[in-house]
């Protein structure tokens, strides 16, 4: 399932509400550990020996503002790193499992206690009574360096693609868009990527050049690549104001 974004005039009540984590997307099938682009990710034989023979959703997590350090260790394909022992899976879903949400929680959390290991843990998951409730959370959450929040309707069942169900709140918008081209750099940038020219799936191009380090400057991500960035509002053209990357959509 993929997230719509929280918008005034729906009731939080209805909801599960979780931190929304900035970790890589992983599935589990049962048996392999991947990305949402099928490429198996390299986790320690006594990491997956852990996992339960269901299929899971979640995502793989080192903590708040941790993402580039475990992009790193994933992106090494090195299962013998001692990196890993602090790698963990965080779970949020039973893809097609029967039953709604709030059945689903409850058998997550079933799972990670069954598997006693620290390294597997159910997406702490709440309620809320009201839009005030939420806002606090909200808050709280962000002040403490975490993205946002996620929702998930407490009765719905689980379908694949994007759903009204599951909801993201967060202090900005974050969008996709395709690699085009790698402009030239000035000044500092000399020899560098100045900026990514990129375009959106409904055509729209614009430059991309906040939030790039410069290890990426040095080796931008290739034409073609999907990667997502962040912004606060659209001008009256269209183009997203104040646009800064913020990583490969999936990992290569």
């Amino acid at each position: 399932m993929h997230a719509e974004r929280y918008h005034d005039g729906i009731d939080p009540a209805d909801y599960w509400v979780s931190e929304k984590l900035d970790g890589v997307r992983a599935h589990w099938d049962g048996g392999r550990l991947h990305l949402r682009s099928g490429q198996p990710i390299s986790a320690p034989a006594w990491f997956v020996a852990a996992l339960p023979a269901v299929t899971l959703d979640g995502e793989l997590w080192l903590g708040r503002r941790s993402f580039d350090r475990l992009s790193g260790l994933i992106r090494r394909n090195a299962p013998d790193d001692p990196g890993w022992r602090e790698v963990r899976y965080m779970v949020f879903d039973i893809p097609g499992a029967e039953g709604d949400f709030s059945t689903r929680v409850h058998q997550l959390r079933a799972l990670a206690e069954r598997a006693a290991v620290p390294w597997l843990e159910a997406v702490p998951q709440t309620r809320v009574t009201d839009l005030r409730a939420l806002q606090r959370r909200f808050e709280e959450v962000v002040r403490g360096g975490g993205e946002g929040l996620m929702l998930h309707r407490a009765s719905a069942r689980w379908t694949p693609g994007r759903s009204s169900a599951l909801l993201k709140l967060t202090p900005w918008h974050d969008a996709e868009a395709r690699v085009l081209a790698h402009l030239p750099g000035k000044g500092r940038l000399q020899g560098l990527t100045g900026s990514l020219l990129v375009e959106t799936p409904d055509g729209r191009r614009f430059r991309l050049g906040s939030g790039l380090s410069d290890a990426l400057r040095r080796t931008p991500p290739p034409p073609g690549t999907l990667v997502t960035y962040r912004y606060r509002e659209l001008t009256p053209a269209g183009l997203p104001r104040f646009p800064r990357y913020l990583r490969v959509r999936d990992l290569p």
